[in-house]
């Protein structure tokens, strides 16, 4: 319960977190007659709101102004919210151009939307947690895992026969006998290796036998039984392990961090949830020099142009992304909002990129299957440095 609070204040913060960038330093002037001095900053207002700081000349301090305050700042953002997502929805190239060429009063501001994104995500994934996951893996594991018990139960009703042919078994039959029964004993080992079992006969060794393994020397299949039995310890790397990067000092310290990943998965995966929000702000400069990049021989275009038409995207991506975790979350059929997750992303940065920066169709077709690729590299970038302060965390 107390997620689900923390939830829905983290929403109202995103909101008015948002509405405070979006304010910044935009004054509100009135006319009329001198009624007072502004609270704020004391500059005599002309009217009902400061003409220096924006500020109302009567302030509230009641209840009721408190949640109006709120719900101004998480739902109205004084108008511009309704104005700026159906735009950014369907004509986002018109919205980056008109927001970059004047009419910032209209529209939310790209970095306010964006933040209220980020927060709005965090939010909504407290509420609904995986949506996406529909238990697909689970079935998969459980039918290799069922898979495999059959297996190993098939190899233990044949050792048990064969071992009950021994007593009768003379000369070379019972040699051979004995080598099945080897070799099965080795298969069963491997298959509780692969679920995780204690080896079933740990008396017998890979190399025990005449029985050639694949090509391995005798030493080799002796490391091969050590590293079976590391996996089953859940000790992936060692202190025998191999790493060589030139350096001693590097190579114990991707031994250590790699082994602190794999000792805890969990951990790792929690980090990386929690610096994608905290580092989301990351895509940002990520992404601008790949927009300057697609657009590189059409002049009369700045790298400001360029940070509008990759935060307004970015933040769109995002709130899509939130609105097809509710419908997975509310029961909407797979098909619907995985195909919006797919199919309408390349659509809308196709609008975007055309109408913002006006440009032809067959230019902006060629054009975008290069942002395309960009936006996919971005997306590697963003989670190595991710994945690097999950692991140096």
């Amino acid at each position: 319960m107390s997620d689900d609070f923390e939830a829905i204040g983290t929403a109202i913060e995103g909101g008015l977190v948002a509405k405070a960038v979006d304010d910044e330093g935009n004054a509100i002037r009135a006319e009329g007659d001198v009624a007072g001095n502004c609270l704020n900053c004391e500059t005599p207002v002309l009217g009902k709101y400061c003409s220096n700081c924006g500020q109302p000349l009567h302030v509230h301090r009641s209840i009721g102004a408190l949640w109006h305050d709120i719900l101004h700042g998480v739902l109205h953002f004084e108008g511009k919210f309704w104005r700026t997502l159906p735009l950014l929805a369907w004509k986002p190239g018109d919205l980056t151009r008109r927001y970059i060429h004047g009419e910032r009063a209209r529209f939310i501001s790209p970095m306010a939307l964006f933040l209220f994104s980020v927060f709005m995500m965090f939010a909504v994934f407290s509420f609904v947690g995986d949506p996406f996951s529909s238990g697909g893996d689970e079935i998969i594991d459980k039918g290799i895992d069922s898979g495999i018990v059959a297996q190993a139960e098939e190899i233990d009703g044949k050792i048990k026969a064969k071992t009950a042919q021994l007593p009768q078994a003379t000369g070379d039959n019972r040699v051979k006998l004995e080598n099945d029964i080897l070799d099965l004993k080795k298969g069963r080992n491997i298959l509780a290796t692969l679920t995780g079992e204690d080896a079933p006969f740990p008396e017998i060794s890979l190399s025990d036998g005449d029985t050639q393994i694949g090509n391995y020397s005798d030493e080799e299949l002796e490391q091969i039984q050590a590293g079976m039995k590391d996996i089953q310890d859940g000790n992936v790397l060692t202190d025998t392990s191999r790493i060589s990067t030139g350096s001693p000092e590097a190579d114990k310290w991707l031994r250590d961090a790699v082994k602190n990943v794999t000792s805890n998965p969990d951990l790792l995966l929690y980090k990386l949830k929690a610096n994608g929000y905290k580092f989301a702000w990351l895509l940002i400069p990520i992404s601008v020099p790949f927009v300057w990049l697609t657009m590189i021989g059409r002049r009369g275009f700045h790298f400001y142009d360029h940070s509008v038409f990759a935060t307004y995207s970015i933040a769109f991506m995002s709130l899509l992304f939130i609105f097809c975790a509710i419908l997975a979350a509310v029961g909407v059929t797979e098909g619907l909002w995985a195909s919006l997750l797919v199919f309408y992303p390349p659509i809308h940065m196709y609008r975007q990129l055309r109408h913002a920066y006006q440009l032809s169709r067959p230019e902006a077709i060629i054009r975008v299957i290069f942002l395309f690729v960009f936006t996919i590299i971005s997306i590697i970038i963003f989670f190595l440095i991710l994945l690097a302060l999950g692991v140096l965390g």
